[in-house]
């Protein structure tokens, strides 16, 4: 580690040569928060019992900071549902610290809200899969999310809706 700074106004830990150059680096990798609930445990669990209902949900948000880096996070849910009483619900809000160069502005949004997302969703999924069975319940897995298609269903949705997304 050297205590000169980053060229160009990069933030630190960014070497002359990644300068200039299109690229995505996750700096940090966090839970923002994270929820598990069995609310009907130890009779959840009885052997024999119907699947559930699985009802998923997936968000994605993301923000600048003034250092140049962006926060992007990765909300996945999932609540299982038997005979209208919850089996289990789990949440988690899964963040990453981005730096970002190269992308021009038309491009920023996409690759903050598909590519980070790609990054983080595995470690997401490993911790639902995680507090699932650690709750008693087989692993939950998620299957693969397409965040291109999440992305442009949500975009036509604000299209439709009359929200203008650059005002």
């Amino acid at each position: 580690m050297t205590d000169t700074s980053a060229p160009n106004g990069a933030p630190e830990g960014t070497s002359e040569d990644a300068a200039g150059q299109t690229g995505v680096r996750i700096l940090a990798q966090f839970v923002r928060d994270f929820s598990f609930e069995n609310p009907l445990a130890p009779d959840s669990l009885r052997a024999g019992a119907a699947q559930p209902a699985i009802d998923m949900g997936v968000e994605m948000n993301a923000r600048g900071r003034p250092d140049g880096l962006f926060e992007v996070d990765l909300k996945l849910s999932a609540r299982a549902l038997r005979d209208e009483q919850a089996v289990f619900h789990v949440e988690v809000v899964y963040g990453g610290l981005f730096h970002i160069a190269g992308v021009s502005e038309e491009d920023l949004e996409p690759v903050l809200l598909i590519e980070c997302p790609r990054f983080l969703f595995p470690y997401a999924r490993r911790l639902i899969s995680d507090v699932t069975a650690e709750g008693g319940f087989p692993p939950f897995l998620i299957d693969p999310i397409d965040f291109a298609g999440v992305y442009a269903a949500r975009k036509a949705q604000a299209e439709a809706g009359g929200v203008v997304g650059n005002a």
